[in-house]
């Protein structure tokens, strides 16, 4: 029988799975890794700014990387700078004004690796239900956007050729990019955000076919990775949050094993049956 607080931890870890995996895809198809850790760094002062002001965490890490993001487009279009050194900027100053912040008010205490690295045990129903509502709204949103978006990431001319509007489809995907790390943010905190939206997409590319199908299966290794990782925690007394994403590792490390095991089993039956071909035109 699990205790009342692992099950709260699997429900809101499998919460957030399902709504990174899509969007990690994204990540993975439009190369945007950076754009994840530079809004995971500015949680960081979103949560300081939240204890300063007496303010919700998740409304003020959402802010955050809201305003983040619109920064990072008004300085694309404005800016002389590459798209990478505009990300190092944004992602190291928002951590550091975050540290320096936290710095300052020395009246507070906060457990600050919590912040950094998660703390899914200690989630609560009101965070589950934060989790999946918000987790719900951002997914509505992402099928509703899907087509515009995705036809963005594969050629931009030829989806403002067909009428769409890809500046507003990247706008809307990089407020739901802060949503997703406002919402996570408590389950493997702000240093490990971009793994859990990274890794299991990039493992559902080697195993899928199709942008859909992809999207399906880094839902599901995410959850598994989850899963995999309370259990291992709770088996090994290993973090939490390091342990889900030490789960979505290794399920890459296996698709690097199963797929190439699996083409050369493909390419072996394949030559067999010309062989027998090649025999019973001979016979």
């Amino acid at each position: 029988m699990l205790d009342d607080f692992f099950s709260r931890a699997i429900i809101a870890g499998i919460g957030v799975a399902l709504i990174a995996g899509p969007l990690g895809c994204f990540i993975v198809w439009r190369r945007l890794a950076y754009f994840g850790d530079t809004l995971s760094h500015a949680a960081l002062l979103g949560v300081a700014l939240a204890f300063l002001f007496e303010i919700n965490i998740t409304l003020a890490v959402f802010g955050v990387s809201a305003c983040v993001s619109i920064a990072l487009l008004m300085l694309q279009r404005n800016a002389s700078l590459s798209s990478d050194a505009l990300l190092g900027l944004l992602s190291h100053s928002a951590l550091a004004l975050g540290l320096v912040v936290l710095a300052f008010m020395t009246w507070v205490r906060m457990d600050l690796m919590g912040f950094l690295f998660g703390d899914i045990l200690a989630v609560s129903k009101m965070d589950i239900a934060i989790i999946w509502l918000g987790g719900a709204l951002v997914f509505g949103i992402l099928i509703a956007i899907w087509r515009s978006l995705f036809a963005a990431t594969v050629n931009r001319e030829l989806a403002e050729a067909e009428g769409m509007n890809p500046d507003r489809a990247n706008m809307i995907f990089m407020l739901l990019m802060a949503a997703v790390i406002a919402i996570s943010m408590k389950i493997v905190g702000v240093l490990l955000i971009t793994a859990m939206l990274i890794i299991p997409a990039a493992t559902a590319r080697r195993l899928s076919s199709s942008p859909e199908q992809m999207a399906l299966l880094a839902a599901c290794i995410g959850s598994i990775a989850v899963i995999g990782g309370l259990f291992g925690s709770l088996e090994w007394d290993t973090p939490a949050g390091p342990s889900i994403v030490v789960g979505a590792l290794f399920a890459f490390i296996i698709s690097l094993i199963v797929v190439p095991l699996a083409g050369w089993r493909s390419r072996l039956k394949t030559n067999n049956n010309s062989s027998d071909l090649n025999k019973g035109s001979q016979l």
